[in-house]
């Protein structure tokens, strides 16, 4: 009964994911493998590896390393870098955790923009001897431009400078200016030092000065809910469930909001209109139960929804509520971050995905590249691996979406390569393209000029203001 209960306070914690970016060799990976070892998190046979290996490839002497704890990949050892993202998963008593630990390298910046996506809380590391350094300043933008509204500053190797107040206070100085201009609103600054646990899992005694949480009582006490609105009803359908002629349904996940029975909801790009009859959870559609069903659901529920009309659903739709309607459109506005060796050139052909939908698009224009040293916009024709920088995007299709800043899920997607089926990119709309707007309301302002010409030339009785 204990462990039954046990299992059922666990599953009822919180989930917290976190990422750990910064330069290289600022000790994201040690970090991460001290974390774990203090909170007791480490199997036997995982230390017993670890404690072999550091005779191997450690670089701290007689202790253990513990970056080797996080880092699996042979080459990660031999060169005492990270270039994949890890995973890492661990609970305390208040919360679970998902940890991703990215790499420092400029080259290897895509593998971090994949590990940020999901996150809730950032936390950048500055080597105290060194301060900011240009990747600190790549990844600090890149936790701003994905959204991440929480990052922990550790300043870390305070070890290596005496656990010097004055140090802290100018990192910390530096760092608050470089918030400021990128608009990150919540920091937290905590000095550390990683290889020796200091203000890690334990407050140290060698920081008497710092009067704040050491990282895992603050990440445990953090408050990442966000204000509570309404938000817009978006399910993205995934598929057609239809199993035999008196069922059709309309499976996937809830990407925000919430719906019930009777609702008004519209298809989108098509703008169908209709009702929803039944809601079935996923785990519920048997022949045995097909009729039982809920009368509200909300995100990120799996469920089965279907029609009182016979309305025409495709994967790749969009269903929505009808008093909240989302822009449709294909020429949208959008941040891109390029990820491939090969240069995204404009006019070319990927696929495009976005939630369950894949379209075909190109890139029409390249708005500006950021310079992420200086934040400054740079006029280019093409990008490079790890550029970003601002486009219009032209899909063969109107989509449904939202701005990112609005919902992660319906306002993000991946750029794939269509030969060698590689992903190649990944962005972020910002909306819909200003020129696609100037563009409707001149045709249509032209065509109404024309037809008042018309009408006065060949029925001047009419009058024109009237109709």
């Amino acid at each position: 009964m204990d462990i039954i209960n046990y299992l059922k306070e666990h599953e009822n914690k919180d989930m917290l994911r976190f990422l750990t970016c910064g330069s290289v060799d600022d000790g994201k990976s040690t970090l991460i493998g001290r974390m774990l070892y203090d909170s007791k998190m480490i199997f036997d046979d995982q230390l017993a590896a670890a404690e072999s290996e550091s005779k191997k490839y450690g670089t701290t002497g007689e202790k253990i390393d513990m970056a080797l704890l996080v880092d699996g990949l042979q080459s990660e050892r031999e060169q005492g870098i990270t270039i994949d993202v890890a995973y890492r998963f661990f609970a305390t008593e208040n919360r679970k955790y998902i940890i991703a630990d990215t790499p420092g390298h400029e080259q290897y910046t895509r593998n971090m923009v994949t590990g940020a996506s999901t996150a809730d809380v950032a936390i950048i590391l500055i080597d105290a001897r060194k301060s900011i350094l240009t990747q600190t300043r790549r990844h600090s933008f890149i936790v701003s431009l994905l959204g991440i509204e929480h990052v922990i500053v550790a300043i870390n190797k305070m070890d290596l400078v005496d656990f010097s107040e004055d140090r802290f206070n100018e990192i910390k100085a530096a760092y608050s200016a470089l918030a400021t201009e990128l608009g990150i609103q919540n920091t937290y600054y905590i000095p550390l030092s990683a290889l020796n646990g200091d203000n890690v899992v334990d407050a140290s005694e060698h920081t008497p000065w710092y009067h704040g949480k050491p990282l895992l009582g603050l990440l445990d006490t953090m408050d990442i809910s966000k204000e509570e609105k309404a938000e817009s009803f978006r399910f993205p359908v995934q598929y057609v469930n239809r199993p035999n002629l008196d069922f059709r349904g309309f499976c996937g996940t809830i990407a925000a909001g919430r719906v019930k029975v009777g609702d008004e909801i519209t298809v989108l790009p098509s703008g169908k209109t209709t009702k929803v009859k039944s809601i079935i959870n996923a785990g519920d559609i048997t022949e045995a139960n097909r009729s039982v069903t809920t009368e509200e659901v909300f995100a990120p529920m799996a469920i089965t929804i279907t029609t009182e009309d016979e309305v025409d659903i495709s994967r790749g739709d969009m269903i929505v509520h009808t008093a909240s309607l989302p822009s449709v459109s294909n020429h949208l506005k959008v941040m891109l971050v390029w990820m491939d060796e090969k240069p995204m050139t404009l006019e070319r052909t990927y696929d495009i995905k976005r939630a369950t939908s894949v379209i075909a698009g190109s890139f029409d224009k390249i708005n500006y590249k950021i310079d992420v040293n200086t934040y400054e916009r740079m006029q280019v024709d093409e990008l490079g691996l790890n550029d970003i920088a601002s486009c219009k995007m032209l899909l063969t299709r109107p989509i449904a979406s939202d701005a990112y800043s609005t919902n992660r899920l319906t306002g993000s997607f991946i750029v794939v390569d269509r030969i060698s089926n590689n992903t190649v990119g990944a962005g972020m709309i910002v909306g819909v393209s200003r020129r696609d707007i100037e563009t409707v309301t001149k045709e249509y302002t032209q065509a109404e000029i024309e037809l008042n010409a018309y009408i006065r030339k060949h029925f001047p009785q009419w009058d024109c203001k009237a109709i």
